[in-house]
Parts: C-alpha cells; structure tokens; sequence
C-alpha cells in the first residue's frame, strides 16, 4: 500500500542542516535538513537509525546531470505531489534507470540475488560481490561501452551516512527531498527506500515508485542522488513492493 500522506518531493536551496543531539539515541535519530522555498522553509526529517539499531546502508549516484532528469529539473521550487509512476519523477531503487547499475554489474549480481532468493536466504547489507564490484569501479569506471556502472551500498552508522549527505549540500544551487509530505506542517520525511520491509508494522506502507532521497542539483548542471535504506529492507522486490 502506499504511503498513508502521499508521495512527492520538496524543492528548494539549502538553509541548514543539523542533527540530533546524541543523548537522544536508542529512539529514531535523524538529521534535519532545511530548504527554503517560495511557501516556506521546508524540512525534512532524515532517519539513519532506530530503536531496535538495526543500521542503515547508503548509496551515492553521482554520474548524472539535469538532462537525465528532465521532469524532475523542469519542476518549480515548493513541494510537487508525484505519481508512483516511472514517468512522474518519481524515485524507485529498485527499478529507475539514473539509479541502476550498468549492464555488466546487474548480469554480475543475478546469479547472487536468484541463489539467495531460492534458497530463501535475507540478504540485507551489501553483498561481498558489491564490495567487490566497487573496488573493480575505480579501474573499470570509465567503460561506458561496456556500461560497467557501479555505485555499491555501504553498510554505516547513521552519523557516517549523514557525513556523506553534508559533504554534497554546499555544492547545491536546488536541493530535491523525495518522501511523503507531513501530516501537518511544512516538511518531509519517510526520505529513504519505501519498499521491501520484512513482515511487520512498516510493511503496510510499501510500494514500488515512492522511494525517498536527496537530490543535489548543481549549478554546472551535475547531478547527485543520496540513498539512504534501512539493512531489513530488501532489494529485491515483486510489483507490490514486498520483499520476494
């Protein structure tokens, strides 16, 4: 099922980023990142860890630029409500083109992830065959002919996930949050991977195209996307966006 609030995405130019005080941990920790908008000053609620420390692993795509975004760099600054569709701009981790490795690193992966899911084996942190794949990318990198296109997920602490997004958001001329709007108010949370919980109560909310991240837009034109996951969510997931 969708997200109970919807799904879409907060644009706007960077005005802070904190995190919470760590005498908070063992309840959700996030960080807070604000952007400003026409209708206000949004913010969005980043969760890297929870209760239960189950950690988090994150990803950077930073390959990209505003033509492989078309829909997403026409949008105006504010908030924009997206379809779970591939055509709305909407982000799926699983499934969109700008987030997928190359050809060579998916035909790689295929016997990993088609052994595991048969022998019904709960892959969740990243695989040796991603870090392997991401050492091989310094080297085999510039391929494109062969599309050896890798950014493997890192397992991490929720403090070194956000290091990773703080280092992007001085670099940004707009900053794209993508997750479900607040109840109330101007913000933005569920900003990480929206699909393939294992059964419990988080699993109601899955669904394919409703994926959270930040999206830094520069002003050369580049692009990069932070991902974030929590390590019980799959991967690999059916057209319902439950784990298979």
């Amino acid at each position: 099922m969708p997200l109970d609030h919807g799904y879409g995405v907060a644009i706007g130019t960077f005005a802070s980023f904190t995190r919470e005080d760590p005498s908070d941990f063992g309840t959700w920790y996030h960080g807070k990142l604000r952007i400003d908008t026409p209708a206000g000053q949004y913010e969005a609620a980043l969760d890297v860890d929870t209760p239960s420390g189950v950690g988090v692993s994150y990803r950077v795509v930073d390959d990209l630029t505003t033509e492989d975004i078309p829909v997403l760099a026409a949008l105006p600054n504010g908030f924009t409500p997206l379809a779970s569709t591939p055509t709305s701009g909407a982000l799926d981790y699983v499934r969109s083109e700008i987030l997928r490795d190359g050809w060579v690193v998916r035909r790689l992966r295929r016997p990993v992830v088609g052994l595991t899911s048969r022998w019904r084996i709960e892959v969740w942190a990243p695989s040796p065959l991603d870090l392997a794949v991401g050492r091989l990318h310094r080297w085999f990198g510039w391929m494109r002919l062969w599309r050896w296109r890798s950014f493997p997920w890192v397992s991490s602490d929720g403090d070194n996930a956000l290091d990773v997004l703080e280092t992007l958001l001085p670099t940004a001329a707009r900053i794209h949050i993508f997750g479900e709007p607040f109840a109330t108010g101007l913000g933005v949370h569920n900003v990480h991977q929206n699909q393939g919980d294992p059964p419990g109560p988080h699993q109601a909310e899955n669904a394919i195209w409703q994926d959270g991240a930040v999206l830094v837009e520069r002003a050369d034109g580049s692009v990069a996307v932070w991902q974030v996951k929590f390590n019980t969510q799959s991967l690999h997931t059916g057209d319902d966006g439950l784990p298979l």
